[in-house]
């Protein structure tokens, strides 16, 4: 890392792209995603850890970004909810969300979804007690979670089939 006037070089791979950025050693990495790289999918909802909204996958571990330093990234492999999408369309968790009706106003969709994925990355045939558990993080003030929960099973379901 290279230090400029308070400022740190950080390089990394978001979404699969190598990226370089500057940031102060406070800045979270929540804040250096959204504010600076314009990757405005990662939500900022408690700014504590305690409702998921801003989870990123970082070196294949789900991560709140608003509990990690930007500085913290340095040479580390990030997926936000931007890098599920591939060029033939849709990740299946993001299809089967829209198929399921599992989002109401948005805040909390990229969350669960970067948090799904990082779960049927670990265990592609979660039971329905695995899933519930893997999202007890992320939290919702619109809808119920049944939603959401049936939209994972059923991604995993299309993935593995």
């Amino acid at each position: 890392m290279i230090a400029h006037k308070n400022q740190t070089l950080v390089r990394a791979r978001i979404n699969g792209e190598e990226v370089a950025f500057f940031c102060e050693p406070r800045q979270t990495l929540l804040e250096v995603l959204r504010d600076t790289l314009g990757l405005t999918g990662v939500k900022e909802g408690c700014g504590n850890g305690n409702c998921g909204a801003c989870n990123v996958i970082m070196d294949g571990v789900l991560v709140n970004s608003c509990l990690v330093l930007a500085v913290e990234a340095e040479g580390r492999s990030i997926t936000t909810v931007e890098g599920l999408a591939g060029p033939d369309g849709l990740h299946p968790l993001q299809q089967s969300f829209l198929e399921h009706a599992a989002l109401q106003c948005g805040v909390c969709t990229p969350g669960f979804l970067v948090a799904a994925k990082a779960l049927l990355d670990h265990n592609p045939h979660p039971t329905e007690h695995e899933v519930r558990y893997w999202l007890a993080g992320n939290l919702c003030r619109c809808t119920g979670y049944d939603k959401i929960v049936r939209a994972v099973l059923d991604a995993a379901e299309k993935m593995t089939a």
